[in-house]
C-alpha cells in the first residue's frame, strides 16, 4: 500500500505552484552515522548542515513557511549525552548561520514548550527570533520540544477555562476557535509534509494541522537530503489533486 509513497532521488525541475508551507520530519541522522561507524551525534551535526541547505533552497523556491521537527517532547528519553548535544545544536546552528538568515530575509520562529528548554538553548533561539523579527521572507519555524498531543491538550484546557469564566460560550467552540489556540495560529496549515529515512508515521507531529496535507515519504536519510530531493517532493506534490474531501468538478 505504501510502496507508491516512496520515491527515489532524481533531478526533477520545479515548474508549477510551490507549496506555501512545507513541514519536514527530519529523520535518519543516527542511522546515517551508524552506517559510517560514527557516533550518533555526528549524524545530528551533519543534519544541521542539511537544515541550512534546505532552508536556503526553500527560500529560493518561494516557500513561505518551512517547519522543521527539530526535537519532540518524547526525545527527552534518549541517552543523556545525545540530548545534551541536541540542545547545543540550536546554539551552534543559529550562532553560525544567523547572519546568513538575516541576509536572506528569513524570519526564525519556534513552536513547542520553550520554557522547559535549557537556558543556553533559549538564549540562542531568542537571539535568532529577535534578530530576524523584522524580516519579511521565509518563516523558518522550528518545532522544538514540541508534541502535538500536548499542544492540543493545552488548547482544550485554555478554551475550557475561557468557558468557565464566561469569556467563551460552548457554542463558540468551533474548528476556527481551536485553531486560534494552537501554536500555529498565525501560520497556514502545511501543504506538504516530508518525512525522511523510510519511516511512515507522523510521530506526534502537527496532528490537527496535517488533516489535508499531502504526504511525501522518502527512504533518503536526512543528512543526505538535498535540493534535488526537495525538488522531487515538490514535483510530486504538484501532481496531486487536492480535493479536501470533495469531488473534482465534472468537466463538460
Amino acid at each position: 500500500m505504501f510502496k507508491k509513497l516512496f520515491t527515489q532521488k532524481e533531478e526533477v525541475p520545479v515548474t508549477g505552484p510551490v507549496p506555501s508551507h512545507i513541514a519536514i520530519i527530519m529523520d535518519g541522522n543516527g542511522r546515517w552515522a551508524t552506517k559510517r561507524a560514527l557516533p550518533r551525534i555526528a549524524g545530528h551535526h551533519e543534519g544541521m548542515k542539511t537544515v541550512r541547505k534546505i532552508t536556503r533552497y526553500a527560500n529560493d523556491l518561494g516557500v513561505q513557511v518551512l517547519t522543521l521537527y527539530a526535537f519532540s517532547t518524547e526525545n527527552w528519553s534518549r541517552p543523556k549525552k545525545e540530548v545534551e548535544f541536541l540542545m547545543r545544536l540550536p546554539e551552534e546552528f543559529l550562532g553560525t548561520y544567523l547572519p546568513e538568515l538575516i541576509e536572506q530575509n528569513v524570519r526564525v520562529q519556534i513552536m513547542g514548550d520553550f520554557h522547559s528548554l535549557p537556558e543556553h538553548t533559549k538564549r540562542a533561539v531568542q537571539k535568532a527570533i529577535d534578530g530576524t523579527k523584522n524580516n519579511t521572507g521565509l518563516i523558518l519555524n522550528f518545532a522544538l520540544n514540541y508534541g502535538s498531543r500536548a499542544e492540543i491538550l493545552q488548547a482544550v484546557k485554555t478554551i475550557s477555562e475561557a468557558v468557565q469564566t464566561g469569556e467563551l460560550a460552548p457554542e463558540d467552540i468551533t474548528e476556527t476557535c481551536i485553531e486560534e489556540h494552537l501554536m500555529t495560529k498565525d501560520l497556514l496549515a502545511p501543504d506538504l509534509l516530508i518525512r525522511t529515512s523510510g519511516e511512515v508515521r507522523l510521530s506526534n507531529f502537527m496532528l490537527w494541522q496535517l488533516a489535508y496535507t499531502e504526504f511525501f515519504f522518502t527512504d533518503v536519510l536526512w543528512p543526505d537530503f538535498d535540493e534535488a530531493c526537495l525538488r522531487e517532493a515538490v514535483s510530486v506534490y504538484q501532481s496531486r489533486n487536492r480535493r479536501y474531501g470533495g469531488l473534482e468538478e465534472t468537466k463538460k
